[in-house]
C-alpha cells in the first residue's frame, strides 16, 4: 500500500475538512471514477451515492455530485442507509459506481469515502489505483460539453428497499413475535431501516442510539461501545441485544444478561446452524489470522473448515468468491452472508441469529457460547524507522515462540496497514506461555526498532 496516496486499505478515510478528506479531494473522486466508468458507449452512465450521518457528509457529499455530473454521469442520492444498502442499490439499480460516504465505527470527526463496482462489490486495488492516478489531472481536464452533463436526483424509496430485502432473508416460516429486541443504531445509518425491519417482522424493539445530529455517530454507543446496549438489554430486560456501527455493517450481539458475544461466537453459530440446514457453502467458514483458535477447532468438530485470511473484509469476500463460501467475517462483527449481500451486513447477520434463537427456543445466553475462546493476547509495538520484522533478532525470536506454542496455540506477528505498528498476537491453552510469547517477540521488536 506505500505508493497509495489516497487510498488506504478501506476507500479514503481521514479527519473531515483536512487532507485526504476535503472537498477538494471528494470533487477528484468523482471526477476521475466519472471519466473511468464512462466507458466510451453512448448510454447514459449512472452513480448511485449513500452516507452515513455525519455532519462532513454535507459537504463530502455535493463535491463528489458535482465530480461525477460535471464528467456527464448521472446521479443518484440515496441519503443516510447502511453500505450493504448502498452495494445492493447499486445492482439493484443498474448502476456503473456505488459511493458510500462514512467512516465506519470511527467518531463523527473522520469521514470515508467507499467504491462500488456494478456488481456490488467493493471495487479491486486495481481499479483504486487506476482512480487514484487520474485523481491529480488538473480540474478542467475531460469535461463534458454544457448539454452533456449528468442528471442529479435525491431517490427517497432506498432505505425501504433495502428493508423489504432484508425481510426476505428472514425465514418464511418464523416470526419475531414474542421476542423482545433492544438494538443500539450508533446514532448512524442504520437508525431508521434496522429497528423498522425488526418491528415489521413482528418483534417488540427497543431503540437507542436512533438521534443522529449530525455529531454523535458512534459517540459512546454502537458496536465499538457494547456497554450501551448492555445497559439498555438490562433496563427493558429485553431477550436480546444488537449493536450496529455507524455504517450499519457489523454487528455485535448482547445475551439477555448483558454479556457480549463477538463475531467469532456468531459465525460459529450461524455456521453450524447453516450446516444443520444443509445450507452453508464451501464447507465452511471464512475467517481473518484474528479469529479465536476456538473458533477454528469448533468448525473442525463439526466436520467444517475455518479458512484465513489477512485482516479487512475485502480479503475475506475475496477467498469466499473464489472458493464458493457463503458465510465469512471478522471477530470484529464484520459478517458477510454472501447469499444476501455482497459486503458485511450488520442487520441481515442480526437476522440469522434471531433465526436461530427463535428456532431453538432457548435463551440467548445458552446460544450464545459456541465455544470455549482460547487466551488471546495482542500487543501493539511503535517503532520509528527500518523493518524490525527483516531483523535476524526478531526472526529468531518468531521462531522460537512458534516452536514452544507448537500444537497447542498460534502466533501472529504483522505489521499494521496505517502506522507504524508491529501487531504482536498470540493466543493458546496456557496462558502463563501465551503471555511468555508475546513479550520475548514485543522485546526483540523494541530492541531492533
Amino acid at each position: 500500500m506505500g505508493d497509495r496516496k489516497y487510498f488506504g486499505t478501506d476507500g479514503i478515510r481521514g479527519r473531515a475538512n483536512t487532507s485526504p478528506m476535503t472537498a477538494e479531494v471528494a470533487l477528484r473522486v468523482g471526477l476521475a471514477a466519472g471519466k473511468l466508468f464512462m466507458s466510451g458507449d453512448d448510454r447514459r452512465h449512472l452513480v448511485v451515492i449513500g452516507k452515513d450521518t455525519r455532519l462532513s457528509g454535507y459537504m463530502i457529499e455535493p463535491a463528489l455530485v458535482a465530480g461525477f455530473a460535471s464528467v456527464g454521469m448521472d446521479v443518484r442520492t440515496l441519503g443516510p442507509i447502511p453500505t450493504p444498502g448502498v452495494a445492493m442499490m447499486t445492482r439493484s439499480m443498474r448502476a456503473d459506481l456505488g459511493v458510500m460516504i462514512s467512516a465506519s465505527h470511527n467518531s463523527f470527526h473522520d469521514n470515508g469515502i467507499k467504491l462500488f463496482g456494478p456488481d456490488g462489490y467493493k471495487l479491486s486495488d486495481e481499479m483504486e489505483l487506476k482512480i487514484e492516478a487520474m485523481m491529480d489531472a488538473p480540474l478542467d481536464q475531460g469535461l463534458a460539453a454544457a448539454d452533456a452533463l449528468g442528471r442529479v436526483k435525491r431517490i427517497d424509496e432506498a432505505p425501504a428497499r433495502y428493508i423489504e430485502i432484508a425481510k426476505a432473508a428472514f425465514p418464511k416460516a418464523l416470526s419475531l413475535q414474542g421476542l423482545r429486541i433492544a438494538i443500539d443504531c450508533a446514532n448512524g445509518a442504520g437508525y431508521k431501516v434496522a429497528p423498522t425491519t425488526l418491528y415489521e417482522l413482528g418483534a417488540e424493539v427497543c431503540p437507542v442510539g436512533v438521534s443522529p445530529n449530525g455529531t454523535n455517530i458512534n459517540a459512546e454507543c454502537g458496536s465499538t461501545h457494547p456497554g450501551t446496549l448492555a445497559a439498555a438489554v438490562k433496563e427493558y430486560r429485553a431477550d436480546i441485544g444488537i449493536a450496529l456501527d455507524g455504517d450499519a455493517d457489523r454487528l455485535i450481539v448482547c445475551d439477555e444478561k448483558g454479556q457480549v458475544v463477538d463475531g467469532d461466537q456468531i459465525m460459529a453459530m450461524i455456521g453450524k446452524d447453516w450446516a444443520q440446514r444443509g445450507i452453508l457453502k464451501g464447507g465452511g467458514v471464512v475467517a481473518t489470522v484474528m479469529s479465536n483458535l476456538g473458533l477454528e477447532r469448533a468448525m473442525l468438530a463439526e466436520g467444517l473448515t475455518l479458512e484465513r485470511t489477512k485482516v479487512g473484509d475485502r480479503y475475506v469476500m475475496e477467498r469466499m468468491r473464489s472458493g464458493g463460501f457463503n458465510l465469512g467475517g471478522e471477530q470484529s462483527g464484520h459478517l458477510i452472508l454472501h447469499d444476501y449481500a455482497t459486503t458485511g451486513d450488520g442487520l441481515m447477520a442480526a437476522l440469522q441469529v434471531l433465526a436461530v434463537l427463535v428456532e431453538s427456543g432457548r435463551p440467548m445466553s445458552e446460544l450464545a457460547r459456541q465455544f470455549e475462546p482460547v487466551p488471546q493476547l495482542l500487543q501493539n509495538v511503535r517503532y520509528s524507522g527500518g523493518k524490525p520484522l527483516d531483523d535476524a533478532q526478531v526472526i529468531a525470536a518468531i521462531a522460537d515462540g512458534e516452536a514452544r506454542l507448537n500444537g497447542s496455540g498460534r502466533l501472529l506477528v504483522r505489521p499494521s496497514g496505517t502506522e507504524k505498528l508491529i501487531r504482536v498476537m498470540a493466543e493458546g491453552d496456557d496462558e502463563t506461555l501465551v503471555k511468555a510469547v508475546v513479550s520475548d517477540v514485543v522485546g526483540a521488536v523494541k530492541a531492533a526498532g
